[in-house]
């Protein structure tokens, strides 16, 4: 057996080299010495795309010789004690590619972990001891968008915000509050500049991230719990930046067959964990091979030459129109559709999906037909390029065990950014006519029928978390399959929501349509298949 730490790899060197895997090519203790010492990156929320995508860059950068030090990982007191520290760090990365090959990497860019949970004061100390280092150019984020609010679902503030507000930045409690008093500590120690980047896969990430500061930072200075100048020392972009970004890996929970895989090379303590918050992670992460990372290029403290590893970096304004091509037009309808449709038809892989052939032009009729005539190109990656690719390499990649119950998580607060941008550029629009669309409208019905929580065979499933279940189901549950039910009547205040579709679909003549595709695929058993077959196969 080996083992996956310091020594395994250093006494194992030959196992691990037969068995197929790429070690590192630096010397890993001098680069964990040099990042204590001159730290200039530190990564929150170090999850599995942050291990199978920014670590990965960084450890390509080590071994070529372009970096001598690398990252800083603040993650979850589980992942921290469970797999970082018994592994030295080091972690396995799975690339499962489209055609099959299985590549393994050991990844050991990662020089040291932390953890701001509750009760690890040492941790805390050290952090901001980072903080205060003059080398310090990053801090970068994938928390999810979730970890950026400082509010309830009803806009009051949460308790611990609350409290970090009237407290100050000694001893905060919420993961906003931290990140803020580190700002103060490096502001306190002589206003060192520094890049603040999220990474979350949301729209102007960098805006939210800034927002969640500056709440804290302004009400600090109001009670005078910090010196005045803090204030302005955040909203000075000479010294502390907040730069747009837009990610997108697929990085989907370990999986038990490239466990599997693993462990025929006889490697020990690979067993997954799952943290108190539901997150599935293991000393290994399996995602795919593509991966896109385009980061506004405002870096006050410098930054290294990433771009040397793939990662592109351009203006605000073009990471904007990226995240818009991505997720209006090339990547995001593309899942959303997959997802509901996979549901109904009893799919547990997307994969799976793209082996059907009405799906398969469905989504190309999305992308290609309905999609691109309206896309906004940011010039940096080539949207029928990123369409060929999520087609043909990305979606179909029968390795990548993602699901449509996955990705149908949420939809109702995804259709009016994935779809309904696209409708309202046809209504703007002087040469192109929205009753054009016939495949979105098909989508829109095929979500409704997916409410119903009945698949195609008649047999009922569970719906993916969404925050409108309880509005919406009610409403659905009047809908029966196999009866004539007064479509138009109930589904019209759903139809009529601006919220859910971008656009009152009533005002935009869309909702006759949806009507009639939702009365076919309520026809009775099989009547989505049939409905897709006639529709996209016609098309």
């Amino acid at each position: 057996m080996i083992q996956l730490n310091e020594q395994g790899l250093m006494n194992g060197k030959k196992e691990w080299e037969e068995a197929g895997y790429k070690l590192p090519q630096y010397d890993h203790e001098a680069m964990v010495r040099a990042t204590r010492e001159n730290p200039y990156w530190i990564h929150f929320g170090a999850g599995n795309i942050f291990r199978a995508f920014q670590a990965n860059v960084v450890e390509s950068l080590l071994n070529d010789g372009t970096l001598d030090r690398g990252l800083i990982a603040v993650a979850g007191h589980e992942a921290v004690e469970k797999l970082n520290q018994p592994h030295d760090n080091f972690s396995i990365l799975v690339t499962l590619k489209a055609d099959g090959n299985i590549e393994k990497t050991v990844v050991g860019s990662v020089a040291e972990s932390l953890t701001m949970d509750a009760g690890y004061e040492k941790d805390f100390v050290r952090l901001k001891e980072i903080f205060t280092e003059d080398s310090l150019q990053i801090a970068s984020f994938t928390i999810t968008e979730k970890g950026y609010s400082l509010v309830k679902a009803d806009g009051t503030r949460l308790p611990e915000v609350e409290k970090d507000f009237q407290v100050g930045p000694e001893k905060p409690v919420s993961y906003m509050g931290k990140i803020t008093s580190f700002l103060y500590a490096r502001y306190l120690a002589g206003a060192r500049p520094i890049a603040m980047v999220s990474m979350d896969n949301c729209s102007h990430n960098g805006t939210k991230l800034y927002r969640a500061v500056s709440a804290f930072a302004e009400s600090w200075c109001q009670r005078g719990l910090t010196e005045p100048g803090f204030k302005e020392y955040i909203e000075d972009s000479q010294k502390v930046t907040f730069p747009w970004s837009m990610i997108d890996k697929i990085t989907p929970r370990p999986d038990r067959m490239v466990e599997k895989n693993l462990e025929a090379d006889h490697i020990e303590g690979l067993e997954p964990i799952v943290t108190a918050r539901g997150t599935h992670i293991a000393p290994y992460v399996n995602a795919e091979e593509c991966q896109y990372l385009v980061i506004e290029d405002a870096f006050p403290n410098r930054r290294p030459e990433l771009e040397k590893g793939g990662l592109i970096f351009t203006a605000r304004e073009t990471v904007d129109k990226v995240e818009t091509m991505k997720v209006c037009t090339c990547l995001n309808p593309l899942h959303t559709t997959l997802a509901v449709f996979g549901c109904v038809l009893g799919y547990d892989r997307i994969s799976k999906e793209m082996q059907d052939a009405t799906l398969r032009k469905l989504v190309e009729g999305v992308g290609y037909r309905e999609g691109l005539p309206v896309v906004i190109d940011p010039v940096v990656l080539n949207p029928k390029e990123f369409i060929d690719t999520v087609l043909n390499v990305r979606i179909p990649n029968p390795f990548m065990p993602d699901t449509p119950q996955r990705i149908a998580t949420d939809t109702s607060q995804k259709l009016a950014i994935r779809f309904g941008e696209t409708i309202k550029a046809y209504v703007a629009s002087d040469e192109l006519d929205v009753k054009e669309l016939k495949l979105i409208p098909l989508v829109f019905a095929g979500w409704l029928r997916y409410l119903m929580a009945v698949d195609d065979n008649g047999n009922a499933f569970e719906l993916s978390p969404d925050p409108m279940l309880s509005t919406l189901c009610p409403i659905m549950t009047k809908c029966k399959l196999g009866v004539k039910n007064d479509v138009e009547t109930i589904l019209r205040p759903i139809l009529e929501d601006k919220k859910i579709f971008g656009v009152n679909l009533y005002e935009v003549g869309m909702a006759d349509m949806v009507c009639g595709y939702f009365r076919e695929m309520t026809a009775g058993v099989g009547a989505v298949r049939k409905t897709l077959d006639r529709v996209v196969l016609s098309a």
